[in-house]
């Protein structure tokens, strides 16, 4: 192994950690967020050439195989370790009307999605119908789907990067409107929200973004059992390229990947080993690291102002056709408002907006849903892109 490899290597392992540590000490880089500080590291790091006019070129020749390699592994072993801190039984607990509020959600987000391949594929290009997978598993889940629906259907690495850097921008807006305006707005066509008995509070949620206590000697063992199961998972995974043909195999080992980890969320030791959302997201943090090395600048800025338009799409003709279709089904605007932020926004930003409610009932309806959001969105962003290609 050379200088330059082991130098990458040490950044993808590395550079995560720093960028962890960083959010957790200072408010103003984790609201810019821990996915987006990566992307940017990458893409300076990965387009050094480009940026010094080609007097500079840091990544190594053939290094591309080892960038492949870390870009599926990764995406591999976060699926597991995230799902192994899924109570699916408790989907069944939630109120109605917020499972109601997350089917309608769902629904709109395929919509939007589906249309907006329709109106922006002559302007993204061939790879349209993948993104618009993405933008379904990533509006129902988060980019945890957003990485397994890229994995899975190969997608193009700058169109990757450009999808994921899209949807920071535009989820930005998003969440400044949620933030600001969105329940006064809802409040003048839909009901409020009534309260009943509580169904939970605050400090019965998992602080997703915490990792406060992770190096306790009590969660190291643990921790190294569930990935050595999810090392063992993505084994299962990968033995299963070789079974199936080429052009379906990232596909068949993505979802058995996601499957098998599910399947192990069932079992209650394995359900409470601390932190494994955690370790899973570091994962994530290197996925988004590589992809983002392995994208071209040059490619890059000509990609991402349609997929920006394409994203904006997906995101406020979703949120308009859901609260349409909630003002049809009488559901009130606290319930829309929540079921909405842990699609779009994924289950750890949900206890803020709910403090911005000031209406706690709501936390762990926003928070399941949007657990159940990242069961689906693989499946179901897989699956629509493929019904879309074939349009």
């Amino acid at each position: 192994m050379d200088g330059l490899t082991a130098m990458w290597i040490v950044i993808y392992v590395l550079v995560p950690v720093l960028v962890i540590y960083l959010c957790q000490r200072y408010p103003i880089l984790d609201k810019i967020s821990a996915v987006m500080l990566c992307y940017a590291v990458g893409i300076v790091a990965g387009n050094m050439g480009f940026l010094s006019g080609g007097h500079v070129n840091i990544v190594p020749q053939g290094f591309s195989g080892v960038q492949e390699y870390f870009f599926v592994i990764t995406i591999a072993l976060a699926l597991p370790l995230i799902f192994f801190s899924i109570d699916i039984r408790r989907w069944f607990g939630v109120a109605g009307k917020a499972v109601l509020s997350f089917g309608l959600e769902i629904v709109a987000v395929v919509i939007a999605a589906a249309t907006g391949y329709l109106i922006f594929r002559d302007m993204v290009g061939g790879e349209t119908w993948k993104v618009a997978g993405m933008l379904i598993g990533v509006y129902t889940g988060g980019t945890v789907n957003l990485g397994a629906i890229g994995t899975a259907l190969d997608t193009d690495k700058t169109v990757l990067a450009a999808t994921q850097i899209s949807d920071v921008v535009v989820s930005l807006v998003y969440l400044l409107l949620v933030l600001t305006v969105l329940q006064h707005i809802l409040l003048k066509f839909l009901p409020a929200f009534k309260r009943a008995a509580a169904d939970g509070s605050e400090e019965e949620i998992q602080d997703y973004n915490s990792y406060a206590g992770f190096f306790n000697r009590g969660h190291l063992l643990p921790l190294a059992g569930a990935l050595a199961l999810s090392i063992a998972i993505l084994a299962v995974g990968v033995g299963l390229t070789f079974i199936f043909p080429k052009d379906t195999a990232l596909v068949v080992a993505v979802l058995a990947v996601s499957t098998l980890g599910i399947a192990f969320s069932f079992v209650p030791r394995i359900r409470k080993i601390p932190m494994t959302y955690q370790l899973g997201q570091y994962f994530i943090l290197i996925f988004c690291l590589v992809v983002s090395s392995m994208s071209d600048l040059s490619r890059l800025f000509g990609t991402t102002l349609p997929l920006l338009a394409m994203v904006g799409w997906a995101v406020f003709i979703s949120l308009g056709i859901h609260i349409f279709l909630a003002w049809i089904f009488k559901i009130d605007a606290d319930t829309v408002i929540i079921t909405s932020v842990a699609g779009i926004y994924s289950p750890p930003f949900v206890p803020m907006v709910a403090r911005v409610l000031k209406n706690k009932d709501i936390v762990v309806s926003g928070v399941v849903t949007g657990i159940i959001g990242w069961v689906v969105g693989t499946y179901l962003g897989i699956a629509v892109a493929y019904i879309l290609r074939g349009l």
